[in-house]
């Protein structure tokens, strides 16, 4: 097998493997509590599924391809979107709508990417962003974020670490796998720093509007010559439906189009019908319902949890994470999340699925299970570690 070299350099996730442990635990019948997927426990909203019945109705079961930018009554509900809940004028011309939000960053790498090329990324960070960056023959310039600077760049690490063939920035607000999130003002200081070299800058949104310390905000609103990425996933729990979208800087829509036709065609047809009701106002207490219920679990289960002896030295402000520090307890969170799993039936990610920069004796829970298991698998996890 000929391999090209660059899927040699592109690790699976580890916890994998821990998932499929988890599962043959659980065909032997034991109860495991899932904190390792980051997927909302939710189902898809009942107005999002309606409207995705409503279009096999009245379309008779075809379902034909869109445009492939996306439906453009989609692209003018996510023009208004930005403009009814953030105050940001965006034009639909501008926003391309993707199979899922890991298409958005496939189209911005390919069209951006020369051989060669850096990208700085936070470590840690979403691994998928390093390994989209070596499947387009870029390089990843990793930043090393700490709690010191809430698991986010700064504008003296763009100073830092810029070289001289580093094509731009990636951020993440809320980001995964910490939960933290930027202000305006640092993502626009961000964006200044990265726009004075030449740069470009790419800013992931897919947890906007899953924030608890706060208001949502958009970097458009600041930094609008900004790559915008989001998703249908998260906020509007449409994890399988398998949708995204993008706002490019001006000029650039025409090109990523050119390179989505030849990719995936357009984005799942039926799902983009189903968004239309995911936009809707009415669909939104809903939203905002279940927004409050994840900050009631994230303050439950962080309670619960830190009572063990882990560290959490940068509460999360977004997402549906924490990451955290099992330092008085190991120096091999591998080992310790694979421990968890065999001894206490609790799966988690283990840091090093994040990166380099001091992820060994990090763990990554997701909350996205209810209150009564959170709290259930913080005495069990409790119990593991007491017996260390």
């Amino acid at each position: 097998m000929n391999l090209a070299p660059r899927i040699q350099e592109i690790h699976p996730f580890r916890v994998m493997e821990l998932l499929a442990r988890a599962r043959a635990l659980q065909a032997q019948g034991h109860d495991i509590i899932h904190l390792e997927v980051g997927e909302p426990d939710f189902p898809t909203p009942a107005p999002v599924l309606e409207a995705a019945q409503r279009f096999f109705v009245e379309h008779g079961g075809h379902v034909p391809y869109t445009p492939t930018a996306g439906l453009p009554a989609l692209r003018e509900a996510i023009a208004d979107y930005y403009a009814r809940r953030f105050g940001v004028t965006v034009s639909p011309e501008r926003i391309l709508v993707t199979t899922g939000a890991s298409a958005a960053l496939t189209l911005i790498l390919a069209a951006a990417t020369h051989p060669g090329d850096g990208w700085l990324i936070p470590d840690p960070g979403y691994p998928c962003n390093r390994h989209l960056v070596r499947t387009f023959e870029g390089q990843t310039h990793s930043i090393p974020v700490d709690a010191a600077d809430n698991f986010q760049p700064t504008v003296a690490h763009v100073e830092q670490l810029w070289r001289a063939n580093t094509r731009g920035l990636m951020l993440a607000t809320p980001s995964n796998p910490t939960g933290t999130v930027l202000t305006l003002a640092q993502i626009a200081a961000l964006a200044e720093a990265v726009r004075a070299r030449g740069g470009l800058l790419i800013v992931d949104e897919i947890y906007q509007g899953l924030n608890y310390d706060g208001e949502a905000c958009t970097a458009l609103s600041v930094a609008p010559d900004a790559f915008i990425i989001n998703s249908f996933s998260k906020y509007f729990g449409m994890t399988g439906w398998r949708l995204g979208w993008l706002v490019a800087p001006e000029g650039w829509a025409p090109h990523l189009e050119k390179l989505a036709q030849h990719l995936y065609i357009c984005a799942p047809t039926p799902a983009q019908y189903a968004a239309l009701a995911a936009l809707s106002e009415d669909t939104r207490p809903l939203l905002e319902a279940r927004r409050e219920q994840l900050l009631r679990r994230r303050n439950v289960f962080a309670k619960a949890l830190f009572s063990s002896g882990l560290i959490l030295d940068a509460p999360p402000q977004g997402a549906f994470y924490l990451y955290a520090d099992a330092a008085p307890f190991t120096d091999d969170t591998q080992q310790l999340a694979a421990d968890l799993l065999e001894q206490a039936h609790v799966a988690c990610t283990p840091g090093i699925d994040f990166g380099e920069h001091r992820t060994q004796t990090r763990l990554r829970f997701a909350y996205a299970t209810d209150e009564a298991r959170l709290q259930e698998a913080a005495e069990r996890i409790a119990r593991v570690l007491q017996s260390r």
